[in-house]
């Protein structure tokens, strides 16, 4: 079992980018372990104690806090708060998640660290962000609480209940918003020389990308009911059945819409003042709308899945079966990009999951070490950071700092 890298090799489009972030699960870890594949120095702070649990869910933990680096710190104490001025110096940007404010309510403040790092990129985020009615804001909040808050979760599931989206969407959204807000940011930072603060809530992130059938309420009073698999409004689109599965379509467009019309034997309906001749969207309100539904389903259970993906892309339709895990690892196109890769965990056993991801064909991403130990790498960063290790030793009797073994 060889030992875990201390010194991250350059590669990677963020290779000159200096990332810590005090957070526990997915938003912001997820956002900073993206970057790290991407070529960033990140540093994961855990506390001292529990550690964060996204240890409990080992396989998740393995793939998304790889590349990371692990300094179990107190940072709420004075020594801790010295601590991490220090790493701060020279980070690029800072990624706190807790309830909204409670870094200024534990005496931790943004001039605190701007007076050691003045162009440091702050990201703080919360549920419900840093003001606004006062019980909202200290609130605890998890990706199930945001999503239904922010309107996701009332537009998924059926008539009769809303469903949750998984794995954890909502969390999954945000991970992206931060990269792109936090980078920039950092963009701003390098043009002026003057950091940046971020109140980053959770659910405005989910609800600034769920918009799209929240604007026609807002605007014309227009609730479109939960659909289950389907489209709220529009036909052939959704998962359907067929002969041996499930399969996904995306009907759009002159062209298709004219072939499925006269193939399901509905063509005399085709340039009629219902249905002209330059229809590019089958609405569910159509006429014929129930009849058209009707005759798909049926249409699509006389043929096997994979059938029907090579006779709809025959016919430029979209559609894809619906895969199973089996089906993705088995998958040639998935095979031939690399998508699944494998690595050697601290403990010597050999993990499979994710390649970098997306494909940077002039500096690529890579994983360059495993997930480490809770405190692994504490008495590497703080020796490098001016400590001794005697220091380091002591720091870990008060409980400022844990130290864990690679």
């Amino acid at each position: 079992m060889a030992a875990i890298p201390t010194e991250k090799p350059s590669f990677g489009v963020l290779d000159d980018v200096k990332i810590v972030f005090a957070a526990m699960e997915e938003a912001i870890p997820r956002a900073c372990n993206i970057m790290a594949d991407w070529g960033a120095d990140v540093t994961w702070l855990e506390n001292t104690g529990y550690g964060d649990t996204v240890r409990d869910a080992k396989n998740a933990a393995q793939a998304e806090r790889r590349n990371c680096r692990s300094v179990a710190l107190n940072q709420f104490t004075p020594e801790g708060k010295e601590v991490l001025l220090k790493m701060l110096k020279d980070t690029d940007i800072f990624f706190e998640s807790s309830k909204g404010g409670t870094w200024d309510r534990k005496g931790f403040t943004d001039e605190d660290m701007w007076a050691v790092n003045p162009k440091l990129i702050i990201v703080h985020c919360s549920g419900y962000g840093k003001f606004g009615d006062p019980d909202r804001v200290k609130r605890p909040a998890y990706d199930g609480t945001v999503g239904p808050y922010a309107g996701l979760t009332c537009q998924n599931g059926t008539a009769e209940q809303p469903m949750i989206s998984m794995p954890y969407s909502g969390d999954y959204i945000n991970s992206y918003l931060l990269i792109g807000a936090s980078l920039a940011a950092l963009r701003k930072a390098d043009r002026t020389g003057k950091g940046e603060s971020i109140d980053w809530a959770m659910y405005e992130g989910i609800m600034y990308m769920s918009q799209y059938y929240l604007v026609d309420f807002l605007n014309e009073g227009i609730k479109w009911p939960r659909a289950g698999a389907r489209n709220v409004n529009l036909c052939g689109i959704g998962v359907y059945k067929c002969k041996d599965g499930f399969i996904a379509l995306n009907l759009f467009g002159i062209r298709q819409n004219k072939w499925i019309i006269e193939e399901l034997g509905l063509g005399e309906h085709w340039g009629t003042p219902e249905l002209p001749e330059d229809t590019a969207s089958l609405w569910l309100s159509m006429p014929i709308a129930k009849e058209f539904e009707k005759r798909l389903e049926a249409w699509l259970l006389e043929h096997d899945k994979l059938e029907l993906e090579e006779i709809l892309a025959d016919h430029a339709i979209a559609a894809q079966s619906v895969y199973e895990f089996e089906d993705m690892v088995a998958d040639k196109h998935m095979a031939a990009r690399g998508n699944f890769v494998e690595w050697e965990t601290k403990d010597g056993d050999t993990f499979k999951g994710l390649s970098p991801m997306p494909r940077f064909e002039q500096t690529p991403g890579q994983i360059w070490r495993p997930m480490p130990a809770q405190g692994g790498d504490t008495m590497d960063v703080l020796t490098k950071l001016g400590y001794t290790a005697e220091q380091v030793q002591e720091l870990a009797e008060k409980n400022v700092v844990k130290i864990g073994e690679n």
